[in-house]
């Protein structure tokens, strides 16, 4: 049964199953998948070209070579849609439809080609409505979430208050467990509201039509903007099935960035030299894990590194003073061979105290100039981070960023570098500064 399409919110038969306690993770993967829409758009497409793969420190850092790049934002945001759709396929084996219960091999079908990907239009009228309808029913199932969290604390409180009923104290202010009540009661129609509207109140059913409606064009549109770096064995998808050019076209040569498809499992093969080689399975985060061991990602530094990069961001932009103690926790943080290079550089470049001011100035020009670059990278390090944290409950649906512009498949010893150079010049302007 389908609902009035000028209501997301009309009532749905009450003899088929409804999400209940399962809208939370269901509004966090239309979430992710909306997100995943927006990310292409022709101004995020246009934006990945242009300024993304262009970027200072991602050039510098991460590799220069544009198709590289493109191939990696392909297969991240082809992996993140296979999330989502086996979140979609999890879900839909309670549902009633036959179509919904069995998309899964609705949607290996798709990606094997079998289906005519043409009919699954990106901007059509139909697709913005279902864009329209999912973003409604995230905000209110985020709305339910608030509510019961709110609910859940005046109920705690309620219990503190009747254990205090007996203290003569509190038997005098009457007004003000009047005024408990009213709000309690009021806290309680609002979350039975959000429950009616949210998809707390949806049917298996049409929560999964939305979804694998919208997997399907999500899929489609990759196959269209990242035509060049879809890998054929992926998908056997032929270019005369594309009502238009992609429009990102293929700038190097192919094999950066392998992806073999089977129905059971998705196997990357790394062939890029300087990432190393490297066979994932499955189950975890393949692009993730695709950084050889000659990258910061590779070392298991990244977050590490980014934490460095802020603190010393933090303290640059600061006019306090940086203390003992906050600088030996940043040099604590430190694996040893860093320390050696920083140590290394503190001794060539120490100077006498008449020159200190001339020399921070010059070391906190030069730190100016190479945290322009480098801030960015370690903040989208720890955002990629947050956005990917599976134990909080968030319904973001802006499009996330992607791990290439974060440090992750960064040159190590080249970020070191940057990142003693930083440090170096913080230090020379403590010196400065203690002096003075």
């Amino acid at each position: 049964m389908e609902d009035n399409p000028k209501n997301p919110f009309s009532p749905e038969p009450k003899n088929y199953p409804h999400l209940g306690i399962l809208s939370f993770e269901t509004a966090k993967t239309m979430s992710r998948l909306i997100s995943l829409y927006k990310s292409l758009s022709d101004n995020e497409i246009s934006r990945l070209r242009t300024d993304v793969t262009k970027f200072e420190g991602i050039t510098y850092l991460n590799s220069k070579e544009e198709g590289f790049l493109l191939s990696l934002a392909c297969a991240e945001r082809l992996e993140d849609l296979d999330k989502a759709a086996i979140a979609v396929s999890r879900l839909g084996h309670k549902c009633s439809d036959f179509g919904s219960n069995r998309f899964d091999p609705f949607f290996t079908n798709l990606k094997l080609g079998i289906i005519d990907l043409e009919k699954l239009e990106y901007k059509s009228k139909e697709t913005a409505k279902t864009v329209d309808k999912m973003e409604k029913l995230i905000a209110a199932t985020s709305g339910l979430y608030m509510a019961l969290e709110a609910l859940t604390e005046l109920e705690i409180t309620e219990r503190k208050l009747k254990d205090w009923k007996d203290n003569s104290f509190m038997q005098l202010q009457n007004s003000s467990f009047d005024f408990f009540n009213q709000k309690l009661e009021h806290q309680r129609k609002q979350v039975c509201h959000f429950r009616e509207i949210s998809l707390w109140n949806k049917t298996f059913d049409k929560s999964v039509g939305l979804m694998a409606r919208i997997v399907c064009i999500i899929y489609a549109r990759i196959c269209l903007v990242f035509s060049p770096y879809v890998p054929n064995k992926y998908t056997p998808f032929s270019e005369q099935l594309l009502p238009h050019p992609s429009p990102i076209q293929k700038t190097s040569k192919p094999n950066l960035l392998l992806m073999f498809y089977s129905r059971k499992s998705d196997v990357l093969f790394q062939e890029n030299k300087d990432l190393g080689c490297a066979k994932v399975n499955a189950k975890g985060n393949m692009v993730f894990h695709a950084a050889g061991p000659s990258t910061v990602g590779g070392s298991g530094l990244a977050l590490r590194y980014a934490n460095v990069i802020l603190l010393a961001e933090k303290y640059l932009d600061s006019t306090a003073s940086i203390g003992e103690y906050v600088r030996e926790s940043v040099y604590q943080m430190l694996p040893e061979n860093l320390k050696s290079l920083i140590n290394a550089k503190l001794s060539k470049n120490m100077k006498s105290a008449e020159d200190d001011a001339l020399l921070a100035k010059g070391w906190r020009d030069a730190m100016m100039e190479i945290m322009k670059w480098l801030a960015p990278m370690a903040h989208n390090t720890v955002k990629w981070q947050l956005e990917r944290n599976i134990e909080k409950m968030k319904f973001d649906s802006k499009p996330s960023v992607l791990l290439l512009q974060t440090l992750h498949f960064s040159d190590k010893e080249k970020t070191e570098a940057a990142i003693a150079e930083v440090l170096v010049g913080l230090s020379c302007i403590c010196r400065f500064e203690n002096h003075q």
